[in-house]
């Protein structure tokens, strides 16, 4: 174990949906566990070698245990299948220490919790977190039938139940989600959060953008990238201003990944542009994004990038490393 990565032990194992499995992690000690934020997630180390990011969706206040939720991918590279086909009870995991890029906005505000599928693991501890804190929140849950969708009975045991709206593809067509009305009718106050497949978090933060939400009312995390077209890919250089070295990245090796070669540390964990634990200033030069952590203001501004997985449309970019 080193500082930023703790061992703890699966204290139960649960389905909670068709494809879903979810783990509760405790201290062997039975200590309490670091403190953490709603919006928070952890690496999982896996036994094959895989890191995985899974967001917490245990209440922040229950310091005994982390709870998880993986649902297990189609095309599952070993993350999810390893999850859901090798963890046990009693097994030691290796993960990392909380960390949040998905936070709630502090102060007075409303709260619009926008979940698709396994997207509802973040938002269902935000909801329980601001249940506890007085806040104003409404929760919807979109899944493509109640019996893939998890913790239904646990929201609907919820204190905050009330608060909580169900969207299923193949019930009535009148519990189904009217994204346009409910985006329309928020209150100027209202901050948006969305979590869940690609294509439903482009969907709402399309019709968000559409109805002219600033982006600083948007919040969202993605759980996996899309494929990426590198047919076309080329070599170009990058200079850490720090050294002045300059190090020529090849077609078919990342930024991260051939820095590592050349004996440059760059601190990584999803590779797939989505957690922005490598996220490094940029100081000349213009990157190609290929990211989902950054908003587009912030990609239209070309003062960082995330070297995991976005390139460079200039021949030489400038990094300060």
């Amino acid at each position: 174990m080193n500082d930023s990565t703790m061992t703890v032990r699966v204290a139960r194992r649960t389905i909670e949906a068709d494809g879903i499995v979810s783990f509760e992690l405790a201290s062997p000690d039975g200590r309490d566990l670091p403190a953490f934020d709603a919006g928070s997630h952890i690496d999982v180390h896996l036994p094959a070698g895989h890191v995985r990011q899974y967001s917490l969706c245990s209440a922040p206040h229950e310091r005994s245990r982390y709870q998880i939720a993986v649902l297990r991918e189609a095309q599952s590279r070993g993350g999810s299948a390893g999850m859901h086909d090798v963890i046990k009870e009693g097994d030691a995991l290796r993960v990392s220490l909380p960390r949040n890029h998905f936070a709630l906005v502090a102060g007075p505000a409303r709260h619009l919790l926008l979940a698709g599928g396994i997207g509802l693991t973040p938002l269902l501890c935000m909801a329980q977190q601001l249940d506890r804190s007085g806040g104003d929140f409404e929760l919807h849950y979109c899944a493509r039938s109640r019996s893939r969708a998890a913790f239904v009975e646990r929201l609907a045991n919820a204190s905050w139940a009330q608060r909580v709206r169900y969207h299923f593809d193949d019930e009535d067509a009148h519990q189904r989600l009217h994204l346009d009305a409910l985006l329309k009718d928020a209150h100027a106050d209202t901050h948006l959060y969305v979590c869940g497949p690609q294509g439903f978090m482009n969907a709402v933060l399309d019709a968000a953008r559409a109805k002219g939400w600033p982006e600083k009312r948007l919040h969202y995390e993605f759980f996996s990238a899309p494929a990426v077209d590198t047919s076309s890919d080329g070599a170009f250089d990058v200079c850490l201003a720090r050294s002045g070295k300059t190090v020529t990245i090849p077609a078919d090796r990342s930024v991260a990944q051939a820095l590592a070669d050349a004996g440059i540390d760059v601190p990584v964990s999803c590779e797939q542009g989505i957690c922005g634990t490598c996220i490094t200033r940029v100081l000349d030069g213009e990157p190609e994004h290929r990211d989902l952590f950054l908003s587009p203001e912030e990609q239209a501004r070309n003062d960082q990038f995330l070297p995991c997985c976005s390139r460079s449309k200039s021949r030489r970019l400038v990094l300060d490393l």
